[in-house]
């Protein structure tokens, strides 16, 4: 059982992390995020030099054996996101889709089990209503993200916010109204409590740079595909916070896929051992977890 020292101990240094994952968002730089699925991608993004470790909800229900779209259960997320915690010491933020709960309530209760495992920031969104291709009203987000405020201010934890709106991956036949109608749900979002606004499906880097100065928060872009253009470019359009998503784990796929196929049709084995890590450095991963 723990000692109140050591829950003592343990608070400060999550504290500590919030603020730092916090400091990550400031100023004029750019937080890159290589969002992880398990225990050992977090670690290995963490040693090669990522600040903080966010997941990514569809590659973890992937790594799992689910399609995208909480078809795992809240119990399933945070036994994985205890993997995780477990292993780093990087600020860890998790994607709850929309938070793993049809209330206000149901979310809280997954938010603070997060909290308990030292987890700092989650990601939320509003998505669209289950059956329809219409965008979920934002005051069903507003809701949530207020009661989430309100279990980190109970806990005493700086967690960090990030609000998602799915406007850019809704249909629309009106591209000026979709930008409209997300400044409008970025800013209702922010008075309701987010620390930061993610916007999916955003590509253009004049309307990035038009969203950045319209919303007092740092500004997340989803780069996890071809085409979008280098982080330095984000930059200076006002971007604070890349996610790479669930791309690294597609990738990780086609590359598992590829070595299948060779080894199964060829006989060979080029596309495993090219680059592959030795079993001494996957140990060393974890050798202090």
């Amino acid at each position: 059982m723990e000692t109140k020292e050591g829950e003592s101990m343990r608070r400060t240094i999550q504290r500590q992390r919030a603020e730092a994952f916090h400091r990550l968002h400031a100023g004029d730089g750019i937080l890159v995020l290589v969002n992880a699925w398990d225990a050992a991608s977090a670690r290995l993004f963490e040693q090669a030099g990522s600040p903080a470790i966010a997941t990514t909800s569809a590659g973890m229900a992937w790594s799992l054996g689910y399609s995208d779209g909480e078809q795992i259960n809240a119990r399933e997320l945070v036994e994985a996101c205890a993997r995780i915690c477990r292993v780093v010491t990087a600020p860890v933020s998790v994607d709850i889709e929309r938070g793993y709960g049809r209330t206000p309530a149901e979310v809280s209760a997954t938010v603070r089990a997060l909290l308990e495992l030292g987890v700092v920031g989650i990601n939320i969104e509003d998505g669209l209503t289950p059956g329809s291709k219409e965008l979920a009203p934002p005051s069903v987000l507003t809701e949530k993200i207020s009661a989430i405020r309100a279990v980190a201010e109970e806990a005493g934890m700086p967690l960090f916010v990030n609000a998602r709106t799915d406007a850019y991956l809704a249909p629309t036949n009106d591209p000026g109204a979709r930008y409209e109608d997300t400044v409008r749900r970025a800013q209702m979002y922010v008075a309701a409590g987010a620390d930061g606004v993610f916007v999916p499906g955003l590509e253009s880097l004049e309307e990035m740079a038009r969203l950045a100065k319209a919303v007092d928060r740092p500004l997340n872009i989803y780069a996890g595909y071809a085409g979008l253009p280098p982080v330095d470019e984000l930059r200076r359009a006002g971007v604070r916070r890349v996610s790479l998503g669930c791309g690294p784990f597609q990738a990780a796929l086609a590359l598992a896929r590829r070595i299948a196929t060779e080894t199964l049709n060829a006989g060979t084995y080029t596309a495993m051992t090219t680059n592959m890590l030795s079993a001494g450095e996957v140990n060393k991963l974890f050798s202090n977890a």
